[in-house]
């Protein structure tokens, strides 16, 4: 089999020479009814257009046991198998979203989405991987923070996960533990704030001290990069001077102060001769510091959030306290950063676009959350910092991305699969079609659209920043290890059946 060269995005195509057919309507969908998509039971996804980060052709792939068992042309299999004719639809590997929140404690509030439903909602979005956070508190270790949240997370979960453990204070005994989990229980990747002060703040020699051990063991340290105590200072000020509303979370929060901390960070990475990795990045005054890293060698990688990509700060220029929903860190910036952004999607200055998902409710009490966005109504500062996206980051990067021609359906799946999958020692049992790999499929369709509405999403926070957009392209099927679990907006999972998933070293450099 010989893979076709990226040729057409347009989903009315149908010409030949393309090498792919008319897309279908849904009713095309099909499965035979020779076999049910029974628990277990091998599946043929029959003629699809199958995206990787390298390769687009038309084939059929078999998935068996678990995994992806042959791609082929005309495979022929027996009455035990179930076909799927996925004729016009992208085969896609499940999207790995390696930075998101579930049940993770911030101050006094926790984010709304419990491991079961935000797992949900990714497999809903076409993810069928996250990558969570562990949070080492003021007297625990590392270890007791992996099992703690493994102990929430495996009897809940819906889709893969890994952790990250947060890391916010460092001594021998802190950095022997690290060294036991990279080798024993397959969490390779440290989060470390350069931001929140008093909170989850480390300082530079805490952080170069984990950036070298971790380095020296083949892992992974991610920073938040941002000048912590000078962005309190000015919340201070702004409070002192009578400004509350959440426009000045974003004032108070400059970009100059995002690519002071990036630069900081890579410069203490590059003593340490270590690899680092940067996220949520949001401005061109941090992106300029990782493209001249980048070009001297240094083994810097960066993600950014569809966020970023689909919204800017003119969202701020009001009082209006509905603005809380757009209270994330860092802030939304301006159209020129945005600009910068995505030129760097597509000259690999930035490598992965993950959502971080940490949703919380604008509506206090409900599901019975307290403390949400409502906390901050008087106090800008105290509106907790987040927004969600897990379900929509496949189907809004496709609009924007894909289909305005910003980025190839290869680029696509290497920044929303491949590349995070091959970051924190996933690949290539997750992010790509591959014989051998889990058989975590999505079935993409890209004729057809559709109008995003809290409502009929599946987290448990009560809005979506995209409410009312209407967007091209939908999940219609969705296999995690080989087992049918979204069918258009039919669920067929089951919670804890998602497994934890051991990493090994980083795959990218």
């Amino acid at each position: 089999m010989s893979p076709r060269p990226y040729a057409c995005v347009d989903p009315a195509c149908n010409d030949a020479a393309h090498g792919h057919a008319q897309p279908p309507s849904v009713a095309a969908v099909a499965t035979s009814a020779k076999a049910t998509l029974a628990h277990g039971s091998p599946v043929l996804i029959r003629g699809g257009r199958v995206i990787t980060a390298t390769d687009d052709y038309v084939a059929d792939v078999l998935l068996r046991g678990g995994v992806i068992d042959t791609i082929g042309q005309h495979i022929a299999v027996g009455p035990d198998v179930a076909v799927i004719d996925a004729t016009g639809l992208y085969v896609l590997p499940g999207g790995v979203d390696t930075h998101v929140h579930m049940e993770n404690v911030i101050g006094p509030t926790i984010t709304c989405d419990t491991f079961a439903s935000g797992t949900k909602a990714a497999a809903f979005g076409g993810t069928t991987t996250v990558v969570d956070f562990a949070l080492q508190n003021a007297t625990d270790s590392p270890l007791g923070a992996i099992e703690r949240a493994q102990r929430s997370a495996d009897p809940q979960v819906n889709v893969d996960y890994s952790l990250h453990v947060i890391v916010t204070r460092v001594d021998d005994q802190v950095l022997h533990d690290v060294r036991h989990a990279m080798r024993h229980e397959g969490v390779t990747s440290f989060k470390m704030f350069m931001a929140y002060p008093g909170v989850m703040m480390a300082d530079d020699a805490a952080i170069f001290r984990m950036l070298r051990q971790v380095g020296a063991e083949g892992g992974m340290v991610a920073l938040h990069a941002e000048n912590g105590t000078v962005i309190d200072l000015l919340i201070k000020e702004a409070l002192e001077a009578g400004h509350t509303s959440p426009r000045y979370h974003a004032l108070t929060r400059p970009a100059i102060l995002e690519g002071e901390a990036t630069h900081r960070g890579i410069r203490l990475a590059e003593l340490a001769e270590a690899p680092i990795y940067f996220v949520h990045v949001s401005s061109n005054q941090a992106l300029k510091h990782i493209v001249t890293a980048r070009a001297e060698g240094i083994p810097v990688f960066a993600e950014t959030c569809p966020h970023y990509l689909l919204f800017d700060d003119t969202v701020y220029n009001n009082d209006d306290f509905a603005t809380a929903k757009y209270v994330m860190t860092p802030p939304l910036r301006t159209p020129d950063d945005q600009k910068h952004l995505w030129r760097a999607l597509r000259y690999d200055d930035l490598q992965v676009i993950a959502t971080d998902h940490c949703p919380f409710c604008m509506k206090e009490g409900h599901l019975g959350y307290q403390l949400q966005k409502m906390r901050g109504k008087d106090d800008f500062s105290l509106i907790p910092n987040g927004a969600p996206g897990i379900e929509t980051r496949l189907v809004s990067l496709f609009d924007i991305g894909v289909m305005r021609g910003k980025l190839s359906l290869n680029r696509f799946v290497e920044l929303t699969s491949t590349t995070p999958a091959k970051l924190f020692g996933l690949f290539p049992k997750k992010g790509t079609i591959a014989v051998g790999s889990d058989a975590d499929v999505v079935l993409f369709n890209p004729a057809v659209s559709q109008t995003i509405t809290a409502s009929e999403l599946h987290s448990n926070v009560d809005y979506t920043l995209l409410e009312g957009r209407t967007l091209q392209g939908r999940v219609e099927k969705v296999f995690l290890r080989g087992q049918l679990i979204v069918d258009g907006r039919q669920w067929h999972g089951r919670e804890g059946m998602g497994r934890f998933v051991p990493r090994g070293e980083v795959r990218a450099f």
